[in-house]
């Protein structure tokens, strides 16, 4: 098959939305064109990937089959940052790499999701620590300033003992002698990666999650294209491209294994875990970087809660819900009290998340001490793989990664842009925040929920806006969530590609994570807005409440178990909602048949294909269902 570079699609779409409507669009384009570029991967890297192929004029698709960010991507620290601990190791070059790539988004990328956040590291020592640690952090600063542009964030400042304590004052005074305070930044990680799906279908990019790859096709030893299945609807189908990228971070072996080809390196997963405490529980003006006997431990600030993480140990079991133990819980609080005067509780956490990191294997057994480098490789014709690397640097391991995939294509293509492209949201951004007093006024909401939809949509927010002025109630904080209103609930559905229940509570918003009951209390709002949105009938909107229920109840039960056996079992007694579905669509199938058993014979008539198995091979019953 022979296609040329996408002229049947603009380069630029007239809109960023994911509802069902697009992601019916896209799963259509991708079985009728052969793309020059496949992304196999939502993840930060899948989607940065997808986002500097398209850039570039090539036709591109992107299959995830989960949520967007489902995996690492929404489980990670929440930091932009150049990784302190790297420069102990001696890899200048990642950390100057990393520290390039913070500005970049903090001031041109995306402004409205990454921000500077303030860090004290605690001195013990009076001389020799100072000098050393200082040394390190002015290393760090110079490193910030070699991208040629300003860092965005002040540079380190040393600070007295008297100093620290009046900034910190819930640190206990026997803790410490003095210390360090230094910038990075921080981020929302999934609803960054939502943003950067939104901006790849913006351009042109065929984007559907809820689609698994299952094999690959190959015409002799190159790989041709994939073999597709819909999650949703149950179809199943090729997708044919030039080149595919495979950017599946801890599941790349799992993908690599399809080829039926040895890959050239490994993938280690590492589970780190952080806990999530109100904001009152100490008093800090800064986040801090604690130093451990394995690594490296964060308090972050975070809205009105604390992110404390994170833990480095080896994982082996289930890649798609690693799961907290009660020895991970208690770990994290140990080493965060040694310097609390008042010390946190297990009473004190409101949530826990747990993620891997995807680390390059090496000869080391331990997973701190393994490499945060990527890799690029065709391991096959036709195929590239990207692994390892980490969150702050995924644009340039996506640049890497698409970089070797043009290497294989015809024609003269243009190199990367994406240092120079916004996510949607972006522009016009700082202008927006000038005016949210204004907004406010305008729109009749509190300037603190004017803020806080600038910080999660840019000057996006104004579609919120919009969708509370054709219907006020959806300006109602969601119960036991109040940072929230159902109008996120509607928008995410609507224009950010969330399919189930989990996908808002979980990534879309952080409800799952933020609020004291896991959103037990909001998801059955949430669902009701899903629906009108999605056309769920009453026992789909039922099944996704209960499913999600049954989700927190294992994620809790988990995390009381002593060691990851247990804690993997216990977690995965929750099915994942696309099997709750397909077993009441097959169900319903079954039910359907045995009515028709049971009904007194017609005179024979033409059937519809659902009707009949040769028509419909899929056997799949209507979505509703």
């Amino acid at each position: 098959m022979v296609t040329t570079r996408s002229t049947s699609h603009p380069a630029v779409s007239s809109t960023s939305r994911l509802g069902p409507a697009e992601r019916a669009d896209a799963i259509a384009a991708l079985k009728e064109t052969e793309l020059d570029i496949l992304v196999i991967g939502g993840g930060i890297v899948g989607t940065g990937s997808a986002v500097d192929a398209v850039t570039r004029g090539l036709s591109v698709g992107l299959v995830e089959a989960r949520d967007f960010a489902s995996g690492t991507s929404s489980r990670s620290s929440k930091l932009v940052h150049g990784g302190i601990r790297y420069l102990e190791q001696l890899d200048f070059r990642l950390v100057r790499e990393a520290l390039i790539e913070r500005g970049l988004l903090l001031q041109r990328i995306a402004p409205h999701l990454v921000k500077p956040v303030r860090f004290l590291y605690p001195l013990k020592k009076r001389v020799v620590e100072r000098a050393y640690v200082g040394a390190g952090m002015l290393l760090y600063d110079i490193f910030s300033y070699t991208g040629l542009r300003p860092p965005g964030v002040p540079h380190h400042r040393h600070l007295t003992k008297r100093q620290v304590m009046r900034a910190i004052p819930s640190l206990a005074s026997d803790a410490l002698i003095g210390g360090i305070t230094y910038y990075d930044a921080q981020v929302d990680d999934a609803r960054y990666v939502a943003n950067l799906a939104r901006t790849a279908a913006h351009y042109g990019a065929h984007v559907a999650s809820r689609v698994r790859v299952e094999g690959f096709i190959k015409v002799g030893q190159r790989v041709v294209g994939v073999q597709a299945h819909d999650l949703e609807t149950g179809e199943r189908f090729e997708i044919r491209a030039k080149q595919v990228v495979n950017a599946t971070g801890v599941w790349t072996d799992d993908t690599q294994a399809m080829v039926g080809e040895r890959g050239q390196f490994k993938v280690r997963a590492s589970k780190g875990i952080h806990l999530v405490v109100p904001r009152d529980r100490f008093q800090s003006k800064m986040g801090l970087l604690l130093r451990t006997e394995k690594s490296v431990l964060f308090v972050i600030p975070w809205g009105r809660h604390w992110l404390v993480g994170t833990t480095d140990t080896d994982w082996h079991l289930d890649k798609a819900h690693p799961a907290a133990t009660a020895a991970d819980i208690d770990y994290v609080l140990a080493h965060v009290n040694a310097v609390l005067a008042v010390p946190l509780t297990r009473e004190d956490v409101e949530g826990v998340y747990a993620g891997l990191r995807p680390l390059l294997a090496g000869e080391s057994e331990q997973t701190s001490k393994l490499s945060r480098e990527h890799l690029v490789a065709h391991s096959v014709p036709g195929l590239v793989v990207i692994a390892g690397g980490k969150w702050t640097t995924y644009r340039i391991m996506a640049k890497d990664a698409i970089d070797a995939a043009v290497d294989a294509l015809d024609g003269k293509i243009a190199a990367s842009t994406t240092d120079e492209i916004s996510l949607v949201g972006a522009e016009g951004y700082q202008a927006a925040w000038n005016r949210r007093s204004r907004i406010a006024q305008e729109s009749g909401l509190h300037v603190a929920r004017i803020e806080h939809l600038l910080n999660r949509y840019g000057t996006l927010a104004e579609d919120i806006l919009d969708l509370i002025r054709d219907d006020p109630s959806l300006a109602d904080p969601l119960p036991g969530a109040d940072d929230y209103v159902g109008a996120e609930v509607v928008y995410a559905a609507t224009s950010e590609g969330a399919l189930h229940l989990e996908d808002v509570l979980a990534r879309r918003t952080r409800i799952s994570i933020e609020a004291w009951d896991r959103g037990v209390s909001a998801a059955p709002v949430a669902a009701r807005l899903m629906a009108g949105v999605l056309g769920w009938d009453k026992a789909r909107e039922e099944r996704e409440v209960q499913t999600y229920l049954k989700r927190v109840a294992a994620e809790r039960a988990s995390q009381l178990q002593p060691d990851d056996e247990s804690a993997d079992r216990i977690r995965l007694e929750a099915p994942d909602i696309v099997d709750v579905d397909a077993a009441a669509a097959k169900a319903a199938k079954e039910a359907r048949a045995a009515a028709r058993a049971r009904a007194p014979r017609k005179p024979a008539a033409a059937k519809t294909p659902a009707e009949n198995p040769a028509e419909n091979p899929e056997g799949g019953a209507p979505a509703s269902e």
